[in-house]
């Protein structure tokens, strides 16, 4: 409640928080609109074009003297290096760089917001621990929905709630694990011409809708907040927010969860289309539950939505303004000390899934590409079934064929090497001994 003085009072003493971001895209670029407005400092920026990082500065409105006095590089490492930088936000959204920034400025001393949730989900839970015994923080990106539903589980736990499922909201069908890049478009009622105009990079917004997105974030609150993934994994269901304490509760009080305290997607579309009356598709939920009669009452007497019993309820949040909510990572993390989400486990794994039939010598392009999507598994399941995570399915080989729908393993692929493969394996021995 009190960032706002506390970040005041130590820009008065003439020390501001000092940023240094990498990725200028444009997570990076609603962070950036909003420094003009407050008393963080931005000290420097990288980017693989410096020159696209000022004209995004430029963009969002930073004038001309701002620019000149920040510095720009195409260098993440040399970034996290820089006497002038406190806080270390990756934005890249390419995993094997995230974990590589993340550990130079861990072993930097500079705390991380890793807005890279690609990253945080390949070797998150490792990250977490090798930040916590260099003595500085780790955390999910405020204004992603990951850290906003942690929040949400916090807030439900702290009261005394039990959290029977959380989550977000999203656009779904089951069509949409098979669209490709070329076929995105239509799926946001956009021209390829209007997208091309705008600057928006097709895989990156077919990732969303072919629902590796949604994967990769419920793994990421689950590692952070000890909840369940589904056996199968997400089922995406049609959901409104007066529905969500009816639908996501457990099967044995009549909903559709395996057991309480479980991650879950609603969309925002019923399976023939048409659209869910109060949808949720830009927002967070819980589902909570009553612990006796007299709070069950409470539910009723302040108007909660609630299942059919009464004791089932939810909070939720509309919205979520992604990078213009991020200073309160950066301030959490400078000023308390505290991370807005963190992975306390390996709970939840995002595997690479066939889009059609794949024939050896393809080459796999990842999240929101041609030839796999990413779905959510538990992680033990995972590993037994020698899957191969999405955040690694880049510029992969494959060795033989694989069906549409089926998992991609590591068997089926020449497999990769290198650092972020390494802080890979390094977090299965991690939790496996743990």
């Amino acid at each position: 409640m009190n960032l706002h003085s506390l970040t005041a009072a130590r820009a008065d003493a003439g020390r501001p928080v000092r940023v240094g971001l990498i990725g200028a895209g444009k997570f990076g670029s609603m962070f950036l609109a909003q420094i003009p407005h407050s008393p963080v400092a931005v000290s420097a920026i990288a980017d693989l074009d410096p020159g696209r990082a000022r004209l995004a500065c430029a963009t969002v409105g930073w004038t001309a003297e701002r620019i000149t006095a920040t510095a720009f590089t195409d260098d993440g490492i040399a970034l996290i290096g820089r006497d002038d930088v406190d806080v270390v936000v990756e934005a890249t959204g390419h995993p094997a760089a995230g974990i590589a920034h993340a550990r130079a400025a861990i072993a930097a001393g500079k705390h991380v917001v890793m807005v890279n949730v690609e990253a945080d989900v390949l070797a998150g839970p490792l990250l977490a621990a090798e930040a916590r015994a260099a003595g500085v923080v780790y955390s999910l990106a405020y204004g992603d929905q990951p850290a906003l539903t942690a929040e949400l589980v916090d807030w439900a736990r702290a009261t005394g709630f039990r959290v029977v499922a959380a989550g977000k909201g999203t656009k779904y069908l089951p069509a949409y694990h098979d669209v490709t890049p070329d076929g995105v478009w239509s799926h946001y009622g956009l021209s390829p011409e209007a997208a091309r105009e705008a600057g928006m990079n097709p895989q990156m917004f077919n990732s969303f809708l072919d629902g590796t997105k949604s994967a990769i974030e419920m793994a990421a609150i689950a590692n952070a907040c000890g909840l369940d993934v589904p056996e199968a994994g997400l089922a995406f269901p049609p959901c409104g927010v007066d529905d969500l304490p009816h639908v996501l509760r457990p099967r044995s009080a009549g909903g559709l969860l395996e057991r309480s305290g479980m991650v879950e997607v609603v969309s925002c579309l019923e399976r023939d289309g048409r659209p869910v009356f109060r949808d949720l598709r830009w927002g967070v939920y819980v589902v909570l539950e009553a612990p006796n009669d007299y709070a069950a009452a409470c539910f009723a007497q302040y108007g909660l939505k609630t299942d059919s019993s009464g004791r089932y309820a939810a909070m939720y949040k509309p919205y979520h303004l992604i990078g213009l909510e991020l200073n309160i990572s950066i301030l959490s993390a400078a000023l308390r000390g505290e991370a807005t989400g963190q992975a306390q486990g390996f709970r939840g794994d995002v595997v690479a899934v066939a889009k059609r039939d794949l024939v050896q010598g393809e080459v796999l392009d990842g999240e929101g590409g041609y030839t796999v999507w990413g779905k959510l598994l538990p992680a033990a399941a995972s590993l037994a079934a020698d899957a191969l995570p999405i955040g690694l399915a880049h510029r992969v080989t494959l060795r033989r064929g694989v069906k549409h729908g089926a998992i991609v393993t590591w068997a089926d692929v020449v497999a990769p090497t290198g650092p972020a493969v390494e802080a890979r394996r390094a977090m299965e021995r991690q939790c496996q001994a743990a």
